[in-house]
């Protein structure tokens, strides 16, 4: 059976080929402090299990230290010249955006597959490892269609993740910090404090505090994954769920894209917001938000109103 940790291994090597090659590249000033980030990131994909919570909680330290002492960046040049460019999309037109189809198609199809063989993979895990088995497969169409260098499209990668740099990895910090507040009872002390703000017995201001809660702990932590646990013990689970008898699957699922429309808004989500104005040279580091600022505030309206009429 098929299970999360392939897609560990997967990633885990992948963060390895990007630190064995950022460590040959000499032109990068930076190329040891890329190395070593990415490296540990391998390891703890591949290996944290056995190092345990201790293991596991010194390499997060030395992350944050390579990070925090500015350690990682993009090598000069490297890019492909916009001429080429364009006379490789002329070439192959639409073909490059087949490619990249690819992986959404496989992942959708695989989370419904997977529950109708069973045996064949983790049914709790489908979507993670049908995403992974995408990539394979639109890494292999491209690779047998263009015919690049065979480590062009690594390169490229490491390229990449060494521009974003420590942005990338920082969904999954967030989540492992949403996942601590829930330990620490940060939940119920919120849900205290809410509780006493909505009058009682209204369900629509519990469902309100509860789509408005998961926006703003969402902008505030950068992350829905994160802001979930703690929005989920403070009023999802003790009130819209056990009190009132709410749908747990559609509480969860519309909570998520109420969180969601936080992540538009906040420049805490670097990853989705700051690294993208860097990377195109916005002028202003917050033209994202501000252009998604529109969509989010009636996005949000539109998931409280979904979540009172169709939750209960």
């Amino acid at each position: 059976m098929i299970t999360l940790g392939f897609v560990y291994v997967l990633a885990g090597l992948a963060f390895a080929l990007f630190a064995i090659l950022g460590i040959a590249d000499r032109t990068n000033p930076k190329r040891f402090g890329n190395a070593a980030f990415w490296g540990l990131l391998a390891l703890s994909m591949l290996g944290g299990d056995r190092l345990g919570d201790f293991g596991n909680g010194l390499l997060v330290l030395a992350l944050v230290a390579i990070a925090g002492a500015g350690q990682i960046g993009r090598a000069p040049g490297g890019d492909v010249a916009p001429d080429v460019q364009a006379a490789r999309a002329a070439a192959h037109g639409h073909f490059l955006l087949l490619v990249a189809l690819i992986i959404p198609a496989v992942a959708l199809a695989g989370t419904f597959l997977f529950k109708y063989v069973p045996g064949l993979a983790d049914p709790k895990q489908a979507t993670l490892i049908s995403l992974g088995i995408g990539v394979l497969i639109a890494l292999g169409v491209g690779m047998a269609r263009l015919k690049p260098p065979l480590l062009l499209p690594a390169q490229q990668g490491r390229r990449l993740l060494d521009a974003v740099g420590w942005a990338a990895i920082l969904p999954q910090m967030l989540a492992s910090l949403g996942a601590v507040f829930a330990l620490a009872g940060v939940g119920e002390v919120v849900g205290t404090l809410i509780g006493s703000a909505i009058p009682q017995g209204s369900l629509f201001g519990a469902v309100l505090a509860f789509g408005l809660g998961m926006a703003f702990f969402t902008m505030v932590m950068g992350n829905a994954f994160a802001a979930f646990p703690v929005m989920m013990a403070a009023v999802g689970l003790p009130l819209l769920i056990k009190h009132y008898h709410g749908d747990p699957a559609v509480v969860a699922a519309i909570g998520m894209l109420a969180g969601f429309c936080g992540t538009l808004m906040t420049p805490m989500a670097a990853n989705f917001n700051l690294v993208p104005a860097a990377l195109l040279d916005l002028k202003n580091p917050y033209g994202v938000i501000k252009a998604q600022i529109g969509t989010a505030l009636p996005l949000l309206t539109v998931n409280i109103v979904f979540l009172w009429l169709f939750a209960f």
